[in-house]
């Protein structure tokens, strides 16, 4: 019976996998469990279906100090990425099978224009999935309050871009007044979506108090960027009801995140002119306002000094129109007031006159003047024979005299 040992399988193992792949090639695969010790980079590959997502094959990878050192900012700096897990990379490698260590793939180089390319398909997949779900551009939409003070602040406290952000509020120009309130998160690393969506929810529950949000960042390696090109995150801020306003301290390249956001700019420090600009925005409008108001009122002003001396200029002719009619009508009320008195003296007259001939001929004199007499006892005219006595003394008055007698007799007419 033939036996081997198992050193000796695995050096047949190993020649034959020599024999195989004598030359390095390349392969793509997805990283995973990336990590370094003493300068050299471990990892593993791993390729999933693409349906289930479930691994159908592994194989564990090295780079070594030499290689990796050389490899790392490269890739880091072509892609803007970290060179860490879950990146779809074309790596070529060489396929070893130690006798100790087992099947492996050391890399001997890194296609990154693979990497980019499949970031941007992954990029371009999310914001497609946004525009699906119909919140793409929910957040731009939004309009930016013509004076945003009040600043929901997302952010690390330690940041160096947190303090460029707020030395610039407070020191501008102008001296607007503005009120940021922090509320942190981690800003790179693993954690990062999970703790900016923590702090969007904290916000949320404060909504009414605030005019804006606030993502801000210092710059930093561009490799930390990765966490902004999420769907989760995207999706909260495409949602949220507040407008969305990034500088997450890079230039090259938009996230996700700054694509759905209501205004990106380019450093914290350029998110706070640009808040400063909206001030100055709306105090150009208001200065605008002031000098249409001056403009107008001092219009309006001239035009009514002017009527107003038109008026003044026309007042005396007016006046003297109205008091000539005023005159006219005095006039006319004047010989309607004579005629009225003419009229009535006239009237008097007549009944004066009318009674006077009744008192001239009712009067003792004319009556006298006809041939009558009037008897008058102690001075009072007798009017019936009763109010006499025999003997009585009685003046007896006619039209040219009187004469004294007394009574001898009396009679009464029998006929009344």
């Amino acid at each position: 019976m033939d036996f081997l040992t198992l050193s000796q399988l695995n050096n047949r193992l190993a020649s034959a996998v020599k024999q195989a792949f004598p030359e390095t090639c390349w392969v793509i695969a997805e990283t995973s469990d990336v990590r370094v010790s003493n300068r050299h980079c471990y990892l593993e590959f791993v390729e999933k279906n693409p349906l289930t997502g479930a691994t159908v094959a592994k194989a564990g990878g090295r780079i070594w100090a030499n290689v990796y050192e050389t490899l790392q900012p490269y890739f880091e700096q072509a892609t803007g990425r970290r060179f860490d897990s879950g990146l779809r990379v074309l790596v070529r490698v060489a396929v070893d099978l130690h006798p100790v260590y087992g099947y492996g793939l050391t890399v001997y180089d890194i296609d990154p224009s693979y990497t980019l390319g499949d970031l941007q398909t992954q990029r371009q997949a999310i914001l497609r999935r946004l525009e699906e779900e119909g919140i793409l551009t929910m957040n731009k939409e939004l309009e930016i309050p013509a004076l945003p003070q009040r600043i929901a602040v997302i952010s690390s406290s330690t940041a160096a871009g947190y303090e460029d952000f707020l030395n610039h509020l407070s020191g501008n120009p102008s001296g607007y007044v503005f009120y940021p309130r922090l509320f942190p998160a981690l800003m790179q690393g693993e954690q990062t979506e999970a703790s900016v969506i923590s702090a969007l929810d904290k916000i949320f529950e404060y909504r009414n108090l605030f005019d804006v949000v606030v993502i801000i960042r210092g710059g930093g390696a561009t490799s930390d960027l990765a966490s902004f090109d999420s769907y989760l995150l995207a999706a909260n801020c495409a949602q949220f009801p507040l407008p969305v306003i990034t500088g997450i301290g890079h230039e090259r390249d938009d996230t996700v995140l700054d694509f759905i956001a209501c205004h990106r700019a380019k450093t914290p420090t350029a998110v706070a002119d640009f808040l400063i600009a909206c001030m100055d925005a709306t105090a150009g409008k208001l200065l605008d306002c002031r000098t249409t108001i001056n403009k107008s009122a001092q219009t309006f002003l001239k035009t009514t000094t002017d009527n107003l001396h038109t008026l003044a200029s026309r007042l005396p002719l007016a006046a003297n129109a109205l008091i000539e009619n005023k005159k006219s009508k005095t006039e006319i009320i004047r010989i309607q007031i004579q005629n009225h008195v003419r009229q009535m003296l006239s009237g008097q007259h007549a009944w004066l006159n009318e009674k006077e001939s009744f008192f001239r001929l009712s009067s003792p004199e004319h009556i006298l003047s006809k041939g009558y007499s009037m008897t008058v006892k102690n001075g009072k005219t007798v009017k019936s024979v009763k109010e006499l006595r025999e003997g009585d003394t009685v003046d007896t008055l006619l039209a040219d005299g009187k004469f004294t007698g007394n009574v001898v007799s009396l009679s009464t007419n029998k006929a009344r």
